[in-house]
């Protein structure tokens, strides 16, 4: 498994381009990341994981502009838009109706998709160099704990990983909240 730092996070973007996949930090956990438009990467990430992939993933963004194409506005109220974007950026993971842009295999079996703007500076800044959002499900086999170090990812996954982005998580004692944006219920606490 390679590894990358903050110095280094245009290679590690470079990598994910190239259909790799990657570990990186987030607000609580390591996730695990691809280009959610790479169906292979996709596959290889789900097959790590040993997850089921009618599941689904959330994806992560740098800002609102990475994210706003996967959502279908027709159905989203400026309303409901004003509340998610002044939690925006920040360790709150949205479910909105998805657009015709989001691949089927990102959302699985669900109608919606889960969609972040992080604040945490590692994860925005390979999301930048990216230039586009990436897939994030927690760095784990199924059923196991989410990696919190990179020690865990290299003894979770080995060589089967591409890479990690050995940078801090966030500081969160648990993943982020997921709320449904049209009705605010509570998916994920």
């Amino acid at each position: 498994m390679r590894r990358f730092d903050l110095s280094s996070v245009g290679e590690a973007a470079a990598l994910l381009r190239e259909g790799g996949v990657l570990a990186y930090p987030t607000e609580a956990v390591f996730g695990l990341g691809c280009d959610p438009h790479d169906r292979g990467a996709f596959e290889r990430l789900f097959a790590l994981k040993g997850r089921p992939a009618t599941q689904g993933v959330l994806l992560i963004a740098s800002d609102f502009a990475q994210v706003e194409r996967y959502i279908d506005r027709a159905q989203v109220p400026d309303a409901v838009l004003v509340q998610v974007l002044a939690s925006w950026p920040g360790p709150n993971t949205w479910i909105f109706p998805r657009s015709a842009e989001v691949p089927d295999w990102v959302a699985g079996a669900h109608a919606g998709i889960a969609l972040r703007v992080t604040a945490h500076d590692p994860a925005a800044a390979l999301c930048r160099a990216f230039g586009a959002p990436l897939v994030s499900t927690s760095a784990n086999p199924h059923g196991e704990p989410p990696a919190r170090d990179v020690a865990t990812l290299e003894r979770y996954f080995g060589e089967r990983l591409d890479a990690a982005l050995d940078a801090p998580l966030g500081g969160l004692d648990r993943p982020t909240v997921i709320r449904d944006a049209l009705s605010g219920a509570m998916i994920r606490a």
